[in-house]
């Protein structure tokens, strides 16, 4: 979502050829997901919906809802379980889909199952919407992505049904495999348990196929191709090289430090046995980053796994994937300037190659962007929530991060404090920098070049 530079010349070009979009990209995705999230609440708020007879959600709760659900982030307000429909339910995993996939993935979906033909305006806003470098082949990767998210659901789904149908119906086992797989894979982490998967905190199979579905879903479209094409770790783009690094790389720190910092917690993992308790470190210490399942109490954890778990949500997936937060990419690429900074060296590489400067600028802007809103949103909480100040950051964070984790506290937010995460939310589904170009979308290039100078810093 973040190379304009080089396409203004052809949104230029579009405009000036009488094109009924006056937008920019940016904008129209603000746009289009916004029309998704009011769909949904609309559906919401059809009695049909919920179980209360006669009526359905409230607009507020409708809205977070239906926003939680199009970007991908599992907070919820209500128990998903024991509040939807069926047709609710259904509602929620359209939503779901929809989100992780992108709603441009989904409009060319349908533009390729009508035979309509697919023109220079739409292939540019998928390039802006899949955040790939380049408009040749977007159309077949999104044939391809429909086909990966199909078969890796498919997979998960039967898998959790067969290993569910021995502790419920068989009819109830396939129903919780299908939704908890889309759940898992478009990592929104909606669960049709009061406690989410606590029942399970210590089952091989549930534990392993979740993480294996958000993983996957979470490493990127473009580096699931990559590695089906090439095999080969040696032989893999620069960017698959970097994701995959910094994804094994965290997921392995993370579920050390949850089960250092959780071991004796009586509250978490502390009753468990020693293997239960590496289930329940390796799922909580994997999920954070980018959905919102759990298997131990969040509410109960102690204050540094919090601060460690906020730290790792805010780092969030991969681009091009189903999660959010910065990506693992801009992490790795400002940790790595940095470097170069304080040992003095010119370049920024990593695998034997160099990192431009532009790219480094770039994610120092998305680092930027991100804190700002993040402060922003919290600043707000702070007036219109009564609660510690480490569930209203914990809160906000895992809004933009759209992992869906909550101290137990989202229930409690109050109807101000439901609209401001539901805009964090919003916010971190499309990318901060991404709503910093849809707000304020002002570029001009300079007609004046002034005399260079310093200034002190550090």
């Amino acid at each position: 979502m973040y190379w304009y530079r080089g396409r203004v010349n052809i949104v230029k070009l579009i405009k000036r050829k009488g094109n009924l979009v006056r937008l920019h990209p940016a904008q129209i995705l603000v746009i289009g997901f916004g029309c998704l999230i009011l769909l949904g609440t609309l559906l919401f708020m059809l009695p049909i919906a919920t179980y209360e007879e006669g009526r359905g959600l409230s607009f507020i709760d409708a809205l977070f809802e239906a926003t939680s659900a199009v970007c991908v982030t599992g907070l919820a307000v209500v128990d998903t379980g024991t509040t939807f429909t069926l047709f609710g339910e259904i509602v929620l995993l359209c939503l779901v889909q929809i989100g992780g996939w992108g709603f441009m993935t989904t409009g060319i979906l349908l533009f390729i199952i009508l035979g309509k033909k697919i023109g220079l305006k739409e292939r540019l806003l998928l390039q802006d919407s899949l955040n790939v470098f380049s408009l040749s082949g977007v159309v077949n990767l999104v044939k391809r992505i429909i086909i990966i998210t199909f078969i890796v659901e498919l997979i998960g789904a039967i898998t959790l049904a067969i290993r569910w149908s021995f502790d419920m119906p068989l009819r109830k086992a396939i129903y919780y495999g299908i939704f908890h797989s889309i759940s898992a894979f478009n990592n929104a982490g909606f669960g049709l348990e009061p406690d989410n998967l606590s029942k399970w905190v210590s089952d091989p199979t549930v534990n392993i196929m979740i993480t294996l579905l958000f993983i996957t879903g979470g490493i990127g479209f473009t580096v699931i191709l990559d590695l089906f094409h090439k095999r080969s770790f040696r032989k893999l783009s620069l960017h698959s090289k970097v994701a995959l690094f910094m994804t094994l790389l965290l997921n392995i720190v993370g579920t050390l430090i949850i089960l250092l910092s959780e071991y004796n917690n009586s509250g978490t993992i502390g009753k468990l046995s020693f293997d239960d308790k590496l289930w329940a470190s390796y799922f909580q210490g994997v999920v954070t980053r980018t959905a919102g399942f759990n298997t131990i109490d969040i509410g109960a954890m102690n204050l540094s796994s919090l601060v460690f778990m906020m730290g790792l949500m805010f780092i969030g997936a991969s681009p091009g994937s189903t999660g959010g937060g910065i990506k693992v990419t801009t992490f790795a690429i400002i940790i790595l300037a940095f470097w170069a900074v304080v040992t003095n060296r010119d370049e920024v590489n990593i695998f034997k190659r160099r990192l431009p400067w532009e790219l480094v600028n770039k994610s120092l802007s998305i680092v930027v962007a991100g804190m700002f809103f993040i402060f922003l949103i919290f600043f707000l909480l702070t007036f219109t929530e009564k609660a510690d100040m480490s569930k209203l950051l914990f809160e906000t964070i895992s809004a933009f991060g759209t992992v869906g984790l909550s101290a137990n506290f989202t229930p409690d937010l109050s109807p101000f404090g439901r609209v401001l995460i539901s805009i964090m939310m919003f916010i971190g589904r499309l990318g901060p920098l991404t709503m910093a170009f849809a707000l304020l979308n002002t570029r001009k290039d300079a007609k004046v070049r002034y005399a260079e100078e310093k200034i002190l810093i550090g």
